[in-house]
């Protein structure tokens, strides 16, 4: 039986900042986040938006075009957690008006959570053929000002149906993983925004790929040469670049960036979504121009900490029929652009406490967070 993903769609955040505009701000050359990071700008959230209400956009797309009653489960990975206990896809289940007989759980372990919800779900209708699970990836990347990770924020969500016989690609059985205990990136209880050793991260970051990938390799006889196309995760889309030519070199095997160049396109513009950063890399490579049909994918999936996994999927015959680049190019078409002094003070707003507020007005997205009362989230559909 074939196990994968069904169905994909995607969000992101309702403003947008042009990575030239922060340069020209900070008098820095524009070349050092065009060329250095390999990004050109990144979503912004406004006051009323969310991980939840960029979840729930994305999950929308996805219910609008299957079965809600299938849905067995909601499997949540996100690291921009808004609670300690209540997993934030219970609040999606409840904005989506889906059945109570659904199981409903969040995953943690930095960038990497998002793969673990879809592996975690690909085992479930391995077991239960009949059961459809949603997972959803989504998160906001928010550094502390004038940091090295300022430019590298960002923000989106992408939410996926796994069921059996899937329309776009299959999950083939047999990952490599990697797991090292590394103090690269963490965000402690008492902070909004993670602490990271820059060389230390990416030294984990190659030693993650490398390692996950000869795992992959020792299980599977697999050959880099039998893939087709590669997706790494994409903190900014320069590290995914090393990535790719540090599996080169580790493999000795010429990789041309021909293999990784149209997985880059939506997060260069997105910015780092953590969870869902892979995700929009597998959007923007089934998106491209060309018949994937029949060719192997591979997907490098890393957290920092550290935990990385490399998987491989197959592109299905007709795959290009089930495929929604328009939602895309309309979720980043549609975005407001920011100055830089009307970014910082977005930046500056963030609500961080859970005393009572009601958030003004902004987003005209389907979903909205309107607030907290009693120390609760609020939330609001809109028809």
């Amino acid at each position: 039986m074939s196990i994968g993903i069904h169905d994909l769609d995607v969000a992101t955040a309702h403003y947008v900042l042009d990575l030239d505009e922060m340069a020209r701000a900070l008098g820095v050359d524009p070349a050092k986040y065009e060329k250095g990071l390999g990004q050109d700008e990144f979503s912004v959230p406004a006051p009323d938006e969310d991980i939840v209400t960029m979840a729930a956009e994305a999950a929308s797309r996805v219910l609008s075009r299957n079965d809600p009653s299938k849905i067995r489960s909601v499997l949540f990975a996100t690291e921009t957690g808004i609670d300690q206990s209540k997993a934030a896809g219970v609040f999606v289940h409840g904005l989506l008006g889906l059945p109570n007989t659904v199981r409903t759980v969040e995953f943690k372990q930095a960038c990497y959570s998002g793969t673990a919800a879809l592996q975690a779900a690909v085992n479930q209708v391995a077991r239960y053929p009949e059961d459809q699970v949603l997972v959803i990836a989504s998160d906001v990347a928010r550094y502390a000002v004038d940091s090295g990770g300022e430019p590298t924020q960002g923000a989106g969500a992408v939410a996926m149906l796994i069921t059996a016989n899937p329309n776009l690609v299959v999950i083939e059985p047999g990952s490599g993983v990697y797991t090292s205990d590394v103090n690269d990136f963490w965000r402690p209880n008492d902070s909004s925004t993670p602490f990271v050793e820059g060389k230390l991260s990416l030294d984990a970051y190659m030693d993650a790929n490398v390692g996950a990938w000869d795992d992959l390799a020792a299980q599977r006889g697999l050959a880099v040469t039998d893939i087709d196309r590669f997706m790494h995760h994409q903190p900014f889309t320069k590290m995914a670049r090393k990535a790719h030519a540090r599996l080169a070199e580790h493999t000795g095997v010429a990789l041309g960036d021909d293999l990784i160049e149209d997985s880059m396109a939506y997060n260069r513009r997105i910015g780092n979504s953590y969870t869902a950063s892979l995700y929009f890399g597998l959007a923007a490579q089934l998106h491209a121009e060309g018949d994937l049909a029949g060719k192997r994918l591979g997907l490098f999936s890393y957290g920092s900490g550290s935990v990385a996994e490399f998987f491989t999927a197959v592109v299905q015959d007709g795959y290009s029929d089930h495929i929604h680049p328009e939602n895309v190019a309309a979720s980043l078409d549609r975005r407001v652009p920011l100055t830089f002094e009307q970014y910082r003070e977005l930046h500056a707003g963030y609500i961080g406490e859970s005393d009572n507020v009601e958030t003004p007005v902004v987003t005209k997205a389907p979903f909205r967070f309107t607030g907290i009362v009693d120390r609760v989230r609020q939330y609001e559909a809109r028809g």
